[in-house]
């Protein structure tokens, strides 16, 4: 293995450190992967003047955290949703990974297996006693980011998609605003069209806590929350795309079909689950992790060992 390989992690004040004191645990088991290969690692900040490492092209690796990667020797690392799930990837757009372009198999996985692993994750992430539903059934709408817009990776603006489901399911439909994103005059008048329409939003705001457990479905652009409501059993509906597609209703093309189609969507919750954070996902908890490291960075063409 050459003598002058060199990385540099892009990370901000709060992970550099962590990372620096040898305290987190996945940047630690990556580095290690990586020392054995023989590279030489820098931990460095993540504000302009560092990234002007990145774009000067000298030879170096460079690995960023939940940021678009800089340089043609650059990879992104993310959390796969929830610790201590990681991914390693070329590209930030998760609807870009390995997992979104891999097929989901669910007879190659053992049932037994994937329900104590779904039992034991609901548990931890669900810990608190989940509330009963009350009251008729409705649809979840979490929203994201730029309501108005109609970006590249979904089937039409997020208003859009809220007429949508109005005009093509009878129920009543509670949309979520995100509690950090920033929303524009624009947005906010958008919306209040939508609550004066006679079937219009019963509210606007609430978190995922009591309403995930209790509604019919999820309804989204690509919001995590449909993620987690695969281990309640809750189906999902996409308008847009996202690597936990496979078995999500796809609204993209047809909603009219989708929409027809979800009475009787049950797809088996338990084996995914397994299938996309045990399989296809690097679980920094479990001793075989830095095997599923070194395999993320041998199929981005990393020269590891």
């Amino acid at each position: 293995m050459a003598k002058d390989l060199h990385l540099r992690f892009f990370l901000d004040p709060s992970l550099r450190a962590s990372a620096e004191a040898g305290r987190h645990n996945f940047i630690g088991k990556l580095s290690n992967v990586l020392r054995q290969s023989g590279f030489e690692i820098d931990y460095c900040g993540d504000d302009e003047a560092a990234l002007d490492l990145a774009r000067q092209d000298d030879g170096a690796f460079a690995m960023f955290h939940m940021r678009a990667p800089i340089g043609p020797r650059a990879l992104v690392f993310r959390r796969v949703y929830h610790y201590p799930f990681w991914a390693i990837e070329p590209q930030a757009e998760r609807w870009h990974w390995h997992v979104a372009r891999t097929p989901f198999r669910p007879e190659e996985i053992d049932p037994e297996e994937a329900a104590r692993f779904v039992r034991f994750w609901r548990k931890k992430l669900f810990a608190r006693p989940l509330p009963a539903p009350e009251g008729e059934g409705f649809l979840y709408i979490p929203l994201q980011g730029r309501l108005t817009e109609h970006r590249s990776f979904q089937s039409c603006a997020p208003v859009e998609m809220i007429a949508r489901v109005l005009a093509l399911d009878p129920r009543p439909v509670i949309a979520t605003l995100h509690p950090r994103e920033i929303y524009t005059p624009e947005d906010h008048a958008a919306l209040d069209a939508l609550v004066a329409r006679p079937r219009g939003l019963p509210g606007t705001t609430g978190g995922m806590a009591p309403l995930l457990p209790a509604c019919d479905a999820v309804i989204t652009e690509n919001s995590s929350v449909a993620f987690n409501g695969f281990l309640l059993g809750k189906p999902a509906m996409i308008f847009a795309d996202i690597d936990f597609h496979h078995i999500a209703l796809d609204a993209r093309e047809d909603a009219a079909a989708a929409f027809a189609a979800l009475g009787n969507h049950r797809p088996d919750y338990e084996r995914y689950l397994y299938w996309f954070w045990q399989v296809m996902a690097i679980n920094a908890g479990r001793a075989e992790a830095e095997g599923g490291i070194r395999a993320a960075l041998t199929r981005a063409g990393w020269p590891v060992t």
